[in-house]
């Protein structure tokens, strides 16, 4: 799977990181920058970057992610979305209280993003994770899939719809 990687000053350091160790996983990681560490960059070109290779991927079948990092992720996960067929989810740390879906199931807020939104873009909180906290965390995004269910293949498919 190919996976577009983009951060600004927030986040360069764990995003360098995180293109190596994505890597040793075995999927391709594309850098889509910053590629220089400037406090006074700006991150919507740089998420921007990374979403257009996502949408342009969700419309050729092309399976990929992108990970998007920033201080707090909101922006950064704010700028990810509006792109057509991106579902970018913002994680910045465990959820206080467990989720427990329907079936009563119980999930923690990654797996419910791809098993429940079939999230296809993570925006990263650099601010209130470690770099372990981080890899943890990519590493079960990346590996969670998404079942399939038909309620949320529909909602996915309304959610698509909206742009």
């Amino acid at each position: 799977m190919r996976v577009y990687l983009a951060t600004d000053h927030g986040g360069f350091e764990l995003k360098n990181k995180l293109v190596e160790f994505i890597t040793t996983l075995g999927h391709e990681a594309e850098d889509c920058g910053a590629f220089v560490n400037d406090p006074h960059d700006d991150y919507p070109a740089l998420i921007a970057a990374a979403a257009k290779k996502l949408r342009d991927d969700v419309a050729k079948n092309i399976d990929s992610r992108a990970i998007v990092i920033g201080g707090s992720g909101q922006g950064e996960a704010i700028v990810a979305n509006r792109f057509k067929g991106v579902r970018c989810a913002l994680y910045y740390g465990p959820a206080q209280r467990a989720q427990t879906d329907m079936s009563g199931k119980e999930l923690d807020m990654l797996t419910s993003t791809r098993e429940h939104n079939n999230a296809n873009a993570l925006s990263i909180g650099a601010r209130f994770l470690s770099e372990q906290e981080v890899k943890a965390a990519v590493l079960k995004w990346l590996s969670t899939p998404f079942p399939g269910e038909e309620r949320h293949v529909r909602r996915v498919k309304q959610i698509d719809e909206q742009n």
